[in-house]
């Protein structure tokens, strides 16, 4: 199995992913170990002098104002962890959570947080027994960081609270800690705090989503190429040199692939007048000349150009995240290096999770309007005023069969719920703790949503695949592009029906989703184009 080294520098995004998604075993590297030891010979200094410290020997947020002696303080750290595992409402993903408490571990073992090296290897310990606390979708509000997600995994690591073992049921922690022998965590000063303070949930769920997203885009590139060449439109306007005018990289990338995917077709050089033969030896239906196509096919580059480079821009935030310590307070070194010269325990605002939620929400926008510009392209392939010759809703027998017309009904109110989504959470804040956190990020919420957001973007690519392959098909005596066929191939063998009378069209929808969301897709295109950008 791959193991991930964590060491004092961070990790990267295909780190999160092993973890978070493929159970990957995460081991502490020696400089890890180091640096956690110094750093906390520095709080256990600043714990033993008489002047307060926050974190270590006060109270906190609004309470802060209170000392707390040297008897109180580890029933101090176990009281906010208890107090602050207040989530509500239905379980966080399994995956979320191990993002969660990798990303926690990550911080924890870059030395400013000031926990002991053995509370990390318990950390460690637990995501390599497979043991995932139970989270709540309610609790977080993005600022002192996910506090309340990342109590009840700082729960399980006191043997407290529940959690889901490695055959899926949820338990008592402390049950499961012991059948794999790992000792509940004793919290010292500052240990608690250290646990819960970070962007951990709301960063990860970013990670994952670019992850998903990469593989959309390219997934929308080729949906939109198939819908071009079923609507006998041109592929003039995806030449190298129009882009190059106009140099968003994104778009240049999402126009290369567009052009790839349709390299070689027959569909896309139909001359466009009543009457005038192609290749295939038949002829276009009647209607007026069309010298351009319209925007949902012919701007399909610009609309996932621009989400291309938005998730370009999120991708780098993620990264300066990802090589960042994120807790409150955070302890410095008083030297060169940890262990020289003394240190301190600083208070400082890094946890605001601000640049995290507006990508998040920045994200959300992109997705909705990459869907939106796909059911228009669903639509147009439905509708006989609009299609050029195809058959009405592509049914086999219009009037007596319905064909895709409740998919394209399904498919926008994916659009509309996506909509909704893309309103941002960021600019929303309600202070709290009796206004000494008077300004949140709510970046846990633009987080969620954006889940929810990926998952319908796939769904609605996936009737685009589906009207737009079966439009291909009914092109008959006209040859779609050598990778057009072989994703109409691809889809067919992966149980989605191609055209004929009406039948249960659920079972084909949600063939046509896994078949994107599992890579088929686009594993189907580059075995005939090479790799799409």
């Amino acid at each position: 199995m791959h193991t991930v080294l964590v060491g004092t520098s961070g990790v990267t995004a295909s780190d999160v992913l092993a973890v978070a998604r493929g159970d990957a075993r995460v081991e502490l590297a020696p400089e890890a170990v180091a640096a956690l030891a110094a750093a906390r010979e520095i709080v256990d200094a600043l714990a033993a002098e008489p002047d307060p410290v926050y974190g270590v020997s006060t109270g906190f947020g609004a309470l802060a104002t209170r000392h707390i002696g040297p008897e109180l303080r580890a029933q101090l750290q176990r009281n906010i962890v208890r107090s602050h595992a207040a989530g509500m409402g239905p379980r966080v993903e399994r995956e979320v959570v191990r993002a969660l408490m990798f990303l926690r571990l990550r911080t924890v073992c870059t030395g400013h947080t000031g926990v002991r090296p053995e509370v990390a290897q318990t950390m460690a310990d637990v995501l390599n027994a497979r043991i995932t606390p139970v989270v709540h979708e309610y609790g977080s509000l993005g600022c002192s960081g996910d506090l309340a997600p990342l109590s009840h995994c700082a729960l399980t690591l006191m043997g407290e609270g529940d959690a889901e073992g490695p055959d899926g049921t949820v338990r008592p922690a402390g049950e499961l800690l012991a059948e794999h022998g790992i000792r509940p965590v004793e919290l010292r000063e500052k240990e608690g705090l250290a646990l819960l303070n970070g962007t951990d949930g709301m960063l990860g769920m970013l990670i994952m989503a670019l992850a998903d997203l990469d593989l959309l885009y390219k997934s929308a590139d080729v949906t939109a190429a198939l819908s071009l060449e079923a609507l006998l439109g041109t592929d003039k306007v995806l030449a190298p040199e129009l882009h190059a005018i106009r140099p968003h990289p994104g778009q240049a990338a999402s126009a290369a692939n567009m052009l790839a995917v349709l390299k070689g077709s027959q569909l896309t050089g139909v001359p466009r007048v009543a009457g005038a033969a192609h290749a295939g030896g038949t002829s276009v239906p009647y209607e007026a000349p069309r010298v351009q196509d319209a925007y949902s096919v012919r701007c399909a580059p610009q609309v996932a150009g621009a989400g291309r480079d938005t998730v370009a821009h999120a991708r780098l935030v993620a990264e300066r995240e990802l090589a960042s310590a994120v807790d409150n307070p955070v302890v410095l070194p008083g030297g060169a290096s940890f262990g020289s010269g003394g240190g301190r325990v600083e208070s400082n605002g890094n946890f605001h999770g601000a640049p995290i939620g507006y990508v998040l929400d920045f994200l959300a926008i992109a997705a909705a309007d990459l869907a939106s510009i796909a059911e228009r392209r669903t639509d147009r392939l439905l509708d006989k005023n609009r299609s050029h010759g195809l058959p009405p809703f592509l049914a086999d027998d219009a009037g007596v069969d319905s064909g895709l017309m409740i998919a394209q009904y399904t498919q926008a109110a994916l659009v509309s719920e996506m909509k909704r989504l893309a309103v941002p959470a960021s600019t929303d804040s309600i202070p709290s703790s009796a206004m000494q956190e008077d300004h949140v990020s709510m970046g846990w919420s633009a987080a969620r949503k954006l889940r929810t957001a990926v998952d319908n973007l796939s769904r609605v690519i996936a009737v685009e695949l589906y009207a737009a392959t079966r439009a291909v098909e009914l092109r008959e005596g006209m040859a779609p592009a050598p990778a057009s066929q072989a994703v109409v191939e691809a889809v067919r063998a992966a149980g989605v029906q191609g055209p004929g009378p009406d039948r249960f069209l659920a079972p084909d929808l949600a063939a046509a989703d896994a078949f994107v969301r599992s890579g088929e897709l686009i594993a189907a295109v580059e075995a005939v184009t090479g790799p799409l950008r």
